[in-house]
């Protein structure tokens, strides 16, 4: 008889975004069982390809340039931001403050400037309301450099701004918030692609840090920074979902009173994800690595709440056991190495989408 499957893999994070993955699984899962009933529904969480995502599924969404803006490093980057039909303004911090954007790792000088600048754009081209998409940062500095771009002032003992880089933030004496721009009257709603506070053994420093190149030393210093700056910056930092983007989620739900929310089940629902997983047969989801993040707050952490054992989960890599009951293959498996499969993830993935088919033959 034949299946109903619902594709819904993530990007591969610095290899290919999520409707290039979903096509090649597609083309592999049909060259086993063509008579099946595809639907292809990429996704995202916030993090990098968001705005493809959201670009596709929404009718009437416009890429807008945003000029070029401070990458992550310092150096230049082309900035966009999507413009949905209503005024609302969709901004990732993945295309302009992302970790694939840097040189090599920086973890206490990267910056989150260019997503400020971005914003600043949109803001500047008459947004209404603004979606920020979190995830894939390089940087953890509690969107201090994003907020300073937007004219928050973070100024130290002697009363100059402090440099980039979530090192810098410990040397904070004051904040001024009278000249950061408001946020628009339509409000800002971020979506996040975790759920852990900013601080503590959970946080932003401690978990996210080293994943950029912090060293031990260096989440210390990153944790003492993003302390100092939320006892002079305010709100709750204990928020679910505040570390988001180093952080980041923090420094726009205290400066401007923003909600924040899944950025997985968002997309999820505008996908049409959430309904289409009711009665699939079978629902693909993956990722660049499966590890123990992925069910707090990522896409195949949300595809598994929605279909439970109709999962199956394909991923360049598997660092951790899929639930019980839940297929999953590794691309570097199927390849003989994790350079193998890099160098063609798409070979790959159709070979993986082929033997997720065989699987239900």
């Amino acid at each position: 008889m034949p299946l109903r499957v619902v594709l819904a893999p993530d990007s591969f994070k610095g290899s290919l975004d999520a409707p290039d993955v979903a096509a090649a699984i597609a083309e592999g899962w049909r060259s086993v069982r063509p008579g099946d009933d595809i639907r292809m529904l990429p996704q995202a969480d916030g993090g990098e390809g968001t705005l493809a995502v959201i670009a596709s599924a929404v009718e009437g969404a416009v890429l807008r340039s945003a000029g070029t803006v401070t990458g992550p490093d310092g150096r230049a980057v082309p900035g966009h931001w999507l413009q949905l039909p209503g005024g609302t303004a969709v901004v990732e911090l993945a295309q302009a403050s992302g970790l694939p954007l840097m040189a090599s790792p920086d973890p206490l000088g990267a910056t989150t400037c260019g997503l400020g600048e971005v914003i600043a754009a949109a803001l500047d081209a008459g947004a209404k309301a603004l979606v920020i998409a979190l995830g894939g940062s390089a940087s953890t500095d509690g969107g201090a450099g994003a907020l300073a771009a937007l004219g928050m002032r973070l100024l130290d003992g002697d009363g100059r701004p402090i440099g980039f880089g979530g090192a810098e933030l410990a040397r904070i004496a004051r904040i001024d918030r009278s000249t950061l721009r408001p946020a628009p009257a339509g409000g800002v709603r971020l979506l996040s692609d975790v759920t852990a506070p900013l601080l503590g053994p959970t946080g932003a420093a401690a978990v996210f840090g080293p994943q950029k190149g912090a060293s031990a030393a260096d989440v210390r210093t990153l944790e003492d920074g993003l302390a100092r700056y939320a006892a002079l910056l305010g709100g709750d930092s204990s928020i679910p979902g505040s570390a988001a983007a180093g952080g980041t989620g923090y420094g726009f739900l205290a400066a401007w009173g923003a909600g924040i929310e899944s950025g997985a089940r968002a997309i999820a629902e505008l996908t049409g994800l959430t309904a289409e997983a009711a009665s699939a047969d079978v629902v693909v989801t993956g990722e660049g690595r499966f590890d123990a993040t992925s069910s707090t707050g990522k896409v195949v952490g949300q595809a598994l709440a929605l279909a439970g054992d109709r999962t199956v989960i394909i991923a360049g890599q598997l660092a951790a056991d899929p639930p019980e009951g839940v297929r999953a293959w590794a691309l570097a498996g199927l390849a003989g190495s994790v350079d193998a499969a890099i160098a063609d993830p798409a070979r790959w993935l159709r070979e993986a989408g082929a033997a997720a088919a065989r699987a239900r033959a």
